[in-house]
């Protein structure tokens, strides 16, 4: 293990071979951090969730300690909460923030400044753009890219939902494209290899392959073979 100065690091925290810590880093209790993980400079590790009454994510609890897999990159300033799993080689980028209960697979990219909210399930190899609000309770599933400031929503009512009604994330299928700017509706779903363009908003399921632009989103067209992920691994 090697360190910078300012490190604070629980006795509880478990800390693997060969992982590098930049300046004034915090690891809470718990931690878990695999081999050769880097983090980067004012980064918080394990930090705990500070809710409102009645929160949604409240009334799911507590969860397992945060967990870096091998090989993963936390950069500066990110903040990754108690309960979190970030996969093998995955990159949490600068200012980022992953709540909760969130999981970010294989080789993920979360991008500058993005959000991942309480719950949220993302799969290997995802591409998560600069300043991307991902909903609590949102599904993310492999090779899916979500560009620039897109943002997904979980409820219709903003805030006056009934009580015990359920929050309702995105679904993003398998190699979906999601374009800058792009909004989607709380429970859309966004079928496999589908593309919404830049500055859609989405209010209706897109059905797989399916080209959508516009306000509301309409489809256009259908995504071509050759741009197919199949064709760009």
């Amino acid at each position: 293990m090697s360190s910078a100065p300012g490190l604070v690091l629980s006795p509880t925290a478990v800390i693997g071979e060969e992982v590098r810590f930049g300046a004034n880093v915090v690891v809470h209790d718990g931690v878990v951090i695999g081999d050769g993980v880097t983090i980067e400079d004012g980064v918080v590790l394990g930090k705990g969730p500070r809710l409102a009454p009645g929160s949604a994510a409240a009334a799911a609890g507590g969860g397992q300690p945060l967990t870096i897999a091998a090989g993963a990159t936390i950069c500066c300033g990110a903040i990754v909460f108690n309960g979190a799993s970030i996969g093998p080689r995955a990159i949490v980028g600068d200012q980022a923030y992953v709540r909760e209960r969130a999981v970010v697979g294989e080789r993920s990219v979360i991008g500058r400044g993005s959000a991942v909210d309480n719950d949220v399930t993302i799969g290997a190899r995802v591409r998560v753009q600069t300043s991307v609000y991902l909903t609590a309770f949102s599904v993310v599933e492999d090779d899916v890219f979500v560009g620039p400031c897109a943002m997904t929503t979980n409820d219709d009512a903003m805030g006056r939902i009934a009580k015990g009604a359920p929050l309702r994330g995105a679904t993003l299928r398998r190699a979906c494209r999601i374009g800058g700017g792009a909004v989607l509706v709380p429970g859309v779903e966004v079928g496999e290899e589908a593309f919404v363009a830049a500055g859609a908003v989405v209010t209706r399921d897109v059905a797989p392959r399916a080209v959508v632009i516009g306000v509301p989103a309409r489809v256009v067209r259908e995504v071509p073979d050759e741009d197919l992920i199949e064709r760009w691994r």
